[in-house]
């Protein structure tokens, strides 16, 4: 690459503002953010980064999906596109930096070559992805823009549910509207995102950039305990058919489980609803959300044949019946070794100590993966926490991501 391309460098002090002034956008007290996907702060985000887009220069994108996108025309016409981005929808009560930092930083990226007068082999675009943290809908955007979105997406209640097709409404969007956001494979040269590590791996080892090398796949299931209802003060504890006791049984099973069997993998019971949930009365049923991840898809169903069995074990031992939904999952996704070659030569470019790792968390970048060169950089999380108002990045880790993405974007696009 020429030396005054690698020389470039992105503004941080712009980079700074475009950050702070989407984090104003449903800013909470504590310093968090709170934008739910299609929500009215959401809504607000989406149409202050169209305008900043145009305020730039840059073409204002906007697909059936409701994905966002600035785009700068510096490649052949009819030449590939590569995006690079993230999500500006939170979790409810969440971070500044999750998404956001990943968004801002591409878009400050094509601002960058837009200002030098660079032609390259590829377009550049900047893409904000629809409800990437499922509020509705996990990863809609990016599957629906990968063109593997499928009905069956939106069984699920939260995406079948009237609420949803009013944000949908309300967005200026419909159902039907986010199967045509299709992109032909043939027409993208990559994507690059941009993210917060959200754990400690960078920065006990006093890292400044983690190369993803892959991402977990993730599996979800419902497990309901079955037992009996009956009067919580006169049925003799020895003549209870309680739903709980296998519930609770099973949940501390699961740990033990995968920390014996399945070391670097992870499965969480995120929630447990009794019924009928009253202190007088023995649960009649317990609803269990069951979650595991792994690098793996070998892994996944070893761990998945583990612990249904541990659950049946469980309700045996307790007298109970079971009953076990599936309710989808993601394949684990590997990264592009090129990209990943991309990113380590900018790192070693600019000084930066790095490592390669894998993604505990999902991304955007999964859903790529499968249809063009995708690839991920971390940098560091202050106290590994995400997902909450604690979560902070240093700014000059921030920079020296963004420098990172441009320096990479440079090779991948020249």
């Amino acid at each position: 690459m020429p030396d005054t391309l690698s020389a470039l460098r992105v503004n941080a002090e712009r980079f700074r503002a475009s950050f702070d002034a989407l984090a104003a956008i449903g800013a909470t007290p504590d310093g968090g953010v709170h934008r739910p996907a299609l929500s009215e702060a959401h809504l607000q985000a989406r149409h202050w980064y169209l305008k900043q887009a145009e305020l730039a220069g840059l073409e204002a994108r906007l697909d059936g999906a409701g994905n966002h996108s600035a785009l700068l025309r510096c490649g052949s016409v009819g030449g590939p596109t590569l995006l690079m981005g993230s999500h500006l929808d939170s979790v409810p009560r969440g971070g500044r930096f999750d998404g956001a930092l990943g968004v801002t930083a591409a878009f400050e990226v094509l601002q960058v070559v837009k200002e030098a007068g660079i032609s390259l082999g590829a377009h550049l675009e900047a893409v904000d992805f629809t409800d990437e943290e499922g509020h509705f809908a996990g990863l809609l955007g990016s599957l629906a823009l990968t063109g593997r979105l499928e009905p069956g997406h939106f069984e699920d209640s939260r995406a079948g549910s009237k609420r949803f097709r009013k944000a949908l409404k309300d967005a200026g969007l419909n159902k039907d509207a986010l199967f045509t956001a299709g992109r032909d494979p043939a027409s993208l040269a990559g994507y690059l995102e941009l993210h917060i590590e959200q754990g400690l791996r960078l920065a006990d080892g006093g890292l400044d950039i983690g190369i993803v090398t892959n991402i977990v796949g993730i599996r979800s299931t419902k497990i309901r305990f079955l037992g009996q209802a009956d009067h919580a003060g006169t049925t003799p504890m020895e003549r209870r058919l309680d739903a709980a006791l296998g519930a609770c049984a099973f949940a501390l099973a699961v740990r033990k489980c995968v920390m014996d069997e399945f070391p670097g993998s992870v499965a969480t019971v995120g929630n447990m609803d009794f019924e009928p949930g009253a202190s007088n009365v023995v649960p009649q049923a317990v609803l269990v959300s069951l979650e595991f991840r792994a690098e793996e898809e070998s892994a996944l169903d070893a761990m998945e044949e583990a612990l249904l069995r541990r659950a049946r074990l469980e309700a045996e031992r307790h007298g109970l019946e079971l009953d076990v939904e599936s309710l989808g999952s993601s394949p684990p996704a590997r990264m592009d070794t090129h990209v990943q070659d991309a990113f380590r030569e900018a790192a070693e470019t600019l000084g930066l100590a790095h490592t390669f790792l894998h993604s505990g968390a999902g991304h955007d970048a999964q859903c790529l993966a499968p249809i063009c060169p995708t690839g991920m950089i971390f940098v560091p999380s202050v106290g590994g926490f995400s997902h909450s108002s604690r979560e902070f990045t240093e700014w000059h880790d921030c920079v020296n991501g963004a420098n990172v993405l441009l320096q990479a974007a440079l090779l991948l696009a020249h």
